[in-house]
């Protein structure tokens, strides 16, 4: 039986492959740069959050994608 991977839209084996390549083949300097660089980016921001409440703001997160930023309610 022939083994099906179910990839998001846009991905296949290749570009997963791809992604491999270039985590395996980074040396440790390239890797801190690449993170610090993804602290710097406009509009982002990164957190940290209890472990526990992950499966909330992953459904937040899933909601904002459909939905589009406009129409995101925020919760306080």
């Amino acid at each position: 039986m022939k083994k099906v991977n179910d990839f998001p839209p846009g991905w296949d084996d290749e570009r997963v492959q791809d992604v491999i390549r270039h985590y395996e083949s980074q040396t440790e300097d390239e890797a801190m740069m690449e993170r610090d660089a993804a602290y710097e980016q406009d509009g982002w921001t990164v957190m940290v959050i209890p472990t526990e409440i992950v499966p909330a703001v992953r459904e937040l997160l899933d909601s904002y994608e459909l939905r589009g930023p406009a129409e995101t309610t925020v919760i306080d």
